[in-house]
């Protein structure tokens, strides 16, 4: 859904020229013994949280087991990098060219943040780190931050979004 809102982030550079994309096919980092590979969810707009988790999971599968098709890794207009697996808080992904951009996330840890600024009210919440890299040639700061700032609003309030 952010990926369709902020069309700048899912975008690619070919030749001289940024190329927009109407679908949005998000490639998922997956270390394998044969390095790492990026199977695809295809036309992932369109799709449930259930849908995308399901094709997601046959898709690392096949990739892991060495019998992922040149279709199953090709085409992405973004990247999403997990090392939350890895106790890692944040990291600096690298982008998947042609692509513009690729997200990184951290692992999920409960901490002290502040809820209440008014009273100084503090609670233990689960927090996420979200890096994102962006190619400077596609795609300038403020957008890529107005794209991060959309997914933070859908990960504090995700009924909107887990209902499709």
């Amino acid at each position: 859904m952010a990926l369709v809102e902020h069309r700048d982030l899912n975008a690619s550079l070919v030749g001289d020229r940024i190329v927009y994309h109407d679908a949005v096919h998000v490639a998922v980092a997956v270390d394998t013994e044969r390095g790492l590979l990026a199977p695809v969810v295809r036309d992932a707009h369109r799709k449930s949280l259930h849908q995308i988790a399901a094709e997601s999971a046959g898709l690392i599968a096949r990739a892991r087991a060495g019998t992922a098709s040149p279709n199953d890794l090709g085409g992405g207009t973004f990247t999403v990098s997990n090392l939350g697996m890895y106790d890692i808080d944040a990291f600096t992904p690298i982008v998947n060219l042609p692509e513009c951009a690729v997200l990184g996330l951290g692992r999920v840890v409960p901490r002290p943040v502040v809820v209440d600024e008014e009273t100084d009210t503090i609670a233990v919440r689960r927090m996420l780190s979200l890096s994102l890299s962006f190619d400077h040639r596609v795609v300038d700061g403020a957008p890529a931050a107005r794209f991060l700032q959309r997914l933070k609003g859908m990960v504090e309030r995700p009924y909107v979004w887990l209902t499709r």
